[in-house]
């Protein structure tokens, strides 16, 4: 049985040296021991180790776009609409074989940086011309795929995608890739159950993609399925201006009074909420998925985190669209936008928990271990056995402890702080690289010069 022996672990009850950490042989940690002096057998991991962080919102086909969509339009009124439109023309040129390469690719670089899980919230279901694959789940097992080769944890999200506007209006042709019945979308659902079934590496749960893209019987529907349930909502105020128009209702505020929100729901974005709704929020145990830096790339806004935090609320984080891959990146972006927007420092970071690197690690764990589904974001019997050792000799390290540590990986350019990666009990990342990353770079490029011929 694996067994990994860490000169310093943040458990849950907080930093502890020497920490011999015992795994079964499906990956579940069977026992915590601080304080171990000696265990010849084990693996030694020689820095400080936390348990890995989960991605709990991925487009995994928009990393193929990243920093491809920055040229000013001819318009020179660039938005995320304007962003949206070159998206959709990208989904036309991807076949099954390009998705799994490029999902790959991603899962590899997420890894590396100290994600271990990921939450793939996955709408790009059929042909090009809208037709499904003779096996309707093709394009999401593709992802599973992916996730397998590479180690990385995966919840599998399919999307419910019907419509193109709120509550019925009709999609738009780039949007046929994406459409589904409730019977299509079971069918999709009943392919990838069967999938990952006995697998303790992958979950599934279910995605209306927005209120922009389903009816209410729709979600309501939706909402009676089992696994965790994710939305987008209030990520663009022209969604949250059009939600007013059709029903006189924000989108959280519609989605709290009218569904079924409770500790199951992961509201992705949230950006433009109103204090009742980030009350209600907290109040339902949902969390909100934030991904700081496509929602910087995207113009989307600054979410009001402090607000959120002071009741109370539950948060994760994910890397959407992909111009980042690292969670010491969102967490970072997640702190600095409020101090650009408020004027202040330590914006996440109360008397009691003073340092916000650990505040917000915290809080990106246990939200995203909620929103996977799975038995995972901590360092304890019964979790898997999901691990990343930070090394203590990087510059940005060196003579660091404990949470001080944690706020110097964050805050301070510690990109290359990331040793060893440890997923299911396995290492997956040595030195820093992913054991597979030279082959699945290889089928990534391959991939990406067809592409952009």
């Amino acid at each position: 049985m694996p067994e990994f022996l860490a000169a310093a672990a943040l458990l849950p009850d907080g930093w502890a040296d020497d920490v011999l950490i015992t795994a079964d042989a499906a990956g579940t940690i069977t026992a915590v021991a601080p304080g171990t002096v000696r265990a010849p057998a084990a693996d030694r991991l020689r820095g400080a180790v936390i348990a890995g962080v989960p991605n709990l919102h991925s487009h995994a086909f928009q990393r193929a776009m990243a920093g491809g969509a920055e040229r000013r339009s001819p318009a020179g009124r660039d938005s995320f609409w304007t962003w949206r439109e070159t998206m959709y023309r990208f989904v036309g040129l991807l076949g099954p074989e390009d998705a799994e390469a490029i999902a790959a690719m991603l899962y590899v670089e997420l890894l590396e940086q100290g994600f271990t899980s990921v939450a793939e919230f996955h709408y790009l279901h059929h042909q090009p011309d809208g037709t499904p694959y003779g096996e309707p789940a093709e394009m999401a097992l593709r992802h599973l795929a992916a996730a397998r080769a590479t180690g990385i944890g995966i919840t599998l999200l399919p999307s419910l995608y019907r419509h193109g506007g709120i509550f019925g209006k009709p999609a738009a042709p780039g949007q046929r890739r994406f459409l589904n019945d409730l019977d299509g979308f079971a069918a999709i659902i009943g392919g990838c159950r069967a999938a990952v079934a006995g697998d303790p590496q992958a979950a599934i749960g279910v995605a209306p993609h927005s209120l922009r893209a389903v009816t209410p019987a729709m979600l309501q529907a939706v909402a009676a399925m089992d696994g965790p349930i994710h939305i987008h909502a209030a990520e663009q105020m022209r969604e949250v201006e059009e939600c007013l128009a059709a029903v006189h209702a924000r989108p959280v505020e519609w989605l709290l009074d009218n569904a079924p929100v409770d500790a199951r729901w992961c509201v992705i974005h949230a950006t433009h909420v109103t204090p009742p709704e980030i009350e209600d929020l907290a109040a339902a145990g949902a969390v909100v998925g934030l991904c700081p830096s496509t929602e910087a790339s995207l113009g989307d806004g600054i979410f009001p985190l402090p607000a959120y935090l002071a009741a109370g609320g539950r948060l994760g984080i994910g890397t959407d669209s992909h111009v980042g891959v690292s969670p010491r990146e969102e967490l970072r972006q997640m702190e600095t936008s409020q101090r650009l927007a408020l004027q202040a420092r330590s914006v996440a970071a109360t008397e009691a928990a003073p340092h916000p690197g650990r505040l917000l690690l915290d809080a990106a764990l246990a939200g995203g271990a909620q929103a996977s589904g799975r038995p995972i974001g901590a360092i304890a019997p019964g979790m898997r056995c999901d691990l990343v050792d930070l090394d203590p000799e990087t510059p940005s390290l060196v003579g660091r402890r404990g949470d001080g540590l944690l706020d110097a990986w964050i805050f301070g350019p510690g990109a290359d702080a990331v040793r060893t990666v440890v997923v299911g009990g396995r290492r997956v990342v040595e030195a820093g690289r992913h054991l597979a990353r030279l082959d699945v770079a290889e089928a990534y490029a391959r991939t990406m010069r067809k592409l952009l011929a």
